[in-house]
């Protein structure tokens, strides 16, 4: 008598299973990277002093970031995200940081803030240089919010907490959570994917 009602639950927990199976498999799917406009031109100073424009990332898979070292908000989260990121991205990714408080990120503070957070200077730039261009590149050239006569005491630039990922051609493929651990762990994989581009 028992025997109906078992079998009965076993085939309902095997639909329920393979249902499950099939929400999870899409949802690792990943989605095609689209196209977000091309990174402009730009000449700034890296950490180390010297000079560092756009062409110096012609060729290169990177992931951009817009921070300041002052920052008490969202910004120690993003970097230490993009700290680990450096240690599971092919080496031959590059990581970008451009400060939206270049009146206080001098060459020097950026140097202290990147030794701070283990950054490999081969592989890691921190950038700064006039304010102007580099809110014009946030905003027009990555797509991304920034502004500095609004914000809090906590966070006195409010900023996009979002990593742009970029491609060889210079050319913006997808956005991510900077402050997500989740969204941030997609970024190997597309790399990959645009690594054999």
């Amino acid at each position: 008598m028992k025997t109906p009602h078992w079998t009965a639950m076993a085939a309902i927990l095997l639909v329920a299973s393979a249902s499950i199976v099939a929400v999870v498999s899409d949802s690792a799917r990943p989605e095609p990277l689209g196209e977000f406009g091309s990174v402009p031109d730009f000449t700034l100073v890296e950490r180390d002093g010297r000079t560092v424009d756009r062409s110096d990332f012609d060729g290169q898979v990177w992931v951009a970031d817009f921070i300041f070292t002052n920052c008490a908000g969202t910004c120690p989260l993003m970097t230490g995200q993009m700290s680990a990121l450096q240690h599971v991205i092919p080496e031959e990714v590059l990581l970008v940081s451009f400060t939206v408080d270049p009146a206080r990120d001098t060459p020097m503070v950026l140097a202290g803030y990147a030794d701070r957070h283990d950054a490999d200077p081969d592989r890691w730039y921190f950038l700064t240089g006039s304010r102007d261009e580099l809110y014009t590149l946030a905003r027009e050239g990555f797509l991304l919010a920034v502004d500095d006569t609004i914000g809090t005491e906590e966070e006195p630039i409010t900023h996009s907490s979002r990593f742009a990922l970029v491609d060889r051609k210079g050319t913006v493929r997808r956005y991510y959570d900077g402050t997500s651990a989740e969204e941030v762990a997609q970024i190997p994989k597309d790399v990959f994917s645009l690594l054999s581009e």
